[in-house]
């Protein structure tokens, strides 16, 4: 009988479910235990995400959190459609009405959109993808519910976004918002504040992370949506690196050689979205190049880590655990496209990652009970930072919840 791991991190003992295959009860127990962490414990009195678990202090620290709390409700509307369980959804809308909350009303200029700060080291700004990539649990909300105001409110802050953010022609949209003033930033950036020179991909992306124009296209139905988001998906099949990497928009960081471990991944994500809205085949090879270059990273043993960098090092102190799942996502979704890679056994690498790596249900610290692993190890504030971070169980309730109608429903 295999015995659950324990792993030792900065003196603080961890006990991991662990399974020794991908049978059918071993995942259901993990979205379970999973789902109930995020519904009871990620999610604090108000429904938005607690965010950053430091766990040498026991505490939490918020980050991004209408992010987060968009990346929750997506985890916990996955975790109910495979199992079943009001609770999730209960969970769900918990948070949804939360964000909802967010709508910013009787302003001179920022009428209709939201007040979706990001905090930590972007500070007090509006972040156009921190609402994008937030909405689209709460479309899967307007769909499960019946609810039009799910739909309504990031719509409305979608239609400001594109009024207000989009060089469609330049295939990108512009990144910050002041939320007093209603300004966007077209010379300022909060990660470029000491260059002699600013140009416009340092303050701009293609910005797609969340398809929110394709939903707001399909609640809708007006078409300037869909011209926008494919526009902005061209865009991507344009400006793909040979790397199969967009190494020009933060937070790859061109200089040290290293690529965050999603951001290019939601990019592949709405280009997935992309083909399946136009069977255009580009969309869904650039997207191929991309999980391509993840799988290079991943170690043989499933770990994908924090830190990449373009010549294969990486820094070992820190795991992401979402990179993991949302990797084994999209690889799903590309063969479930018709591509011709076989990724069945990435896949189930994946799923038998996250299960081997998930803080048991009867954890002692209630803060981790349940939990994904997702490390985040930084210097900060005069420490060692180390959090364990929500979307390790968001991206992991996303994938194991595909991954079990995939491999046992289907």
């Amino acid at each position: 009988m295999r015995h659950c791991l324990i792993i030792f991190v900065m003196g603080i003992i961890h006990g991991l479910v662990c399974s020794q295959e991908n049978d059918p009860s071993a995942v259901m127990t993990s979205i379970r235990a999973g789902a109930d962490y995020a519904a009871s414990i990620l999610l604090d009195e108000s429904g938005k995400s607690r965010c950053d678990y430091q766990m040498t202090e026991g505490k939490w620290y918020p980050y991004e959190e209408p992010w987060h709390t968009g990346q929750v409700i997506n985890g916990l509307l996955s975790a109910y459609e495979v199992t079943g369980d009001s609770a999730y959804l209960r969970g769900a809308v918990r948070a949804g009405n939360w964000w909802l909350g967010l709508e910013i009303k009787n302003h001179p200029k920022l009428s209709g959109m939201v007040r979706a700060i990001h905090g930590d080291d972007a500070g007090e700004v509006i972040v156009f993808a921190t609402v994008s990539d937030g909405t689209p649990g709460l479309f899967r909300l307007w769909r499960m519910t019946g609810d039009s105001k799910y739909a309504d409110v990031p719509s409305q802050a979608g239609r400001w976004m594109l009024e207000n953010m989009c060089l469609l022609e330049e295939g990108v949209c512009y990144d910050y918002v002041d939320p007093e003033s209603g300004s966007v930033y077209s010379a300022w950036s909060p990660f470029h504040q000491d260059a002699d020179t600013i140009e416009l991909f340092d303050l701009s992306r293609p910005n797609t992370e969340g398809s929110l124009f394709l939903d707001i296209f399909r609640y809708n139905k007006d078409p300037k949506y869909l011209e926008a988001f494919l526009k902005l998906c061209n865009s991507l099949v344009e400006k793909q690196d040979s790397h199969g990497l967009w190494m020009r928009f933060m937070p790859n960081h061109p200089r040290e050689g290293t690529f965050h471990p999603r951001f290019n991944l939601w990019y592949a994500e709405s280009l997935i979205d992309a083909y399946e809205e136009t069977k255009d085949d580009r969309y869904l090879q650039t997207a191929k190049r991309t999980v391509d270059r993840y799988l290079q990273a991943q170690q043989r043993d499933g770990t994908i880590y924090y830190k990449n960098y373009l010549d294969d090092r990486y820094d070992p102190g820190s795991i992401c655990g979402s990179a993991v799942a949302f990797t084994g996502l999209l690889m799903m979704r590309l063969m479930e496209n018709g591509v011709s890679r076989n990724y069945s056994e990435r896949i189930d690498l994946c799923a038998q990652w996250l299960i081997r790596n998930q803080f048991s249900a009867d954890h002692p610290d209630p803060n981790l009970a349940g939990a994904f692993m997702n490390i985040r190890k930084r210097n900060r504030k005069g420490k060692i930072w180390l959090v364990n971070r929500d979307v390790g169980t968001s991206f992991a309730l996303r994938f194991l919840s595909s991954y079990y109608t995939h491999k046992f429903v289907e």
